[in-house]
């Protein structure tokens, strides 16, 4: 059976890209574009999106045709609308998977789906080294992927990470600053595959390391919908 195109909207505030130069030399078409570039490498159809545009870009017909949504934030998770927000947890509950990276932690979206809250770990810009470790081998989105991930420089997260146990902990984290974290956490609900993945602070090329970026690609391809049955709910009615 062919495999069929996996149709991606990658979502970004678009904001640090424009406002610190360092940041833009990084990422000149913004993370969100470069996220898409590697994206689309993979064999995947990509559209953009981003907070400036008409209903953040995120309309019922660009979600309607979206199978997974890959979504970063960091200093305007407030300027998302609810009603936007609103149409993501549905449709994520019908299917569409949903990517979260680095800040958006904090999104509206997530704590939505997940009832965690704002500020709700520590965090220090120092740079640390980071070493992603798999504690979970099996699992599809570490394909390909050896025990561990390192990043020589990125932002320091800690625990206690205030969010629901995950169904699947991908990634644990160490940082030379002493600090642990969960990194890599999967979630399921209703029909819509979820994963929250730590690394990617603007102001480091995160993105570039060829690991991080297997580790986006393998997240897309699990949390992609699949042709199974749709509940149906209400009265139920005898099928014997």
């Amino acid at each position: 059976m062919e495999k069929k195109e996996i149709r991606v909207t990658v979502w970004n505030e678009f904001i640090h890209e424009k406002q610190v130069p360092e940041i833009a030399e990084i990422y000149p078409d913004g993370i969100h574009g470069y996220i898409a570039g590697f994206l689309e490498k993979a064999g995947m159809k990509t559209r953009l999106a981003s907070l400036e545009m008409p209903e953040h870009g995120l309309t019922e017909e660009v979600l309607g045709s979206t199978d997974v949504l890959v979504w970063w934030g960091h200093m305007a998770h407030e300027k998302v609308g609810d009603e936007v927000v609103q149409r993501v947890y549905e449709h994520v509950q019908n299917g569409m998977g949903l990517i979260l990276l680095h800040s958006s932690h904090a999104s509206k979206i997530f704590s939505k789906l997940c009832g965690t809250t704002t500020l709700n770990l520590k965090w220090r810009e120092s740079g640390d080294k980071e070493i992603l470790w798999v504690v979970e081998p099996g699992h599809p989105i570490v394909q390909g992927l050896g025990e561990s991930i390192i990043l020589e420089h990125e932002e320091t997260y800690g625990e206690r990470f205030d969010i629901p146990k995950p169904d699947d902990l991908v990634f644990i984290s160490w940082f030379s600053g002493g600090e642990v974290f969960r990194s890599g956490c999967c979630y399921n609900r209703g029909r819509g595959h979820i994963f929250y993945f730590q690394p990617g602070h603007e102001t480091f090329p995160t993105y570039h390391n060829p690991d991080i970026q297997k580790v986006i690609c393998n997240a897309v391809r699990w949390a992609a919908p699949v042709d199974g049955p749709v509940p149906k709910q209400g009265m139920c009615a005898s099928i014997l």
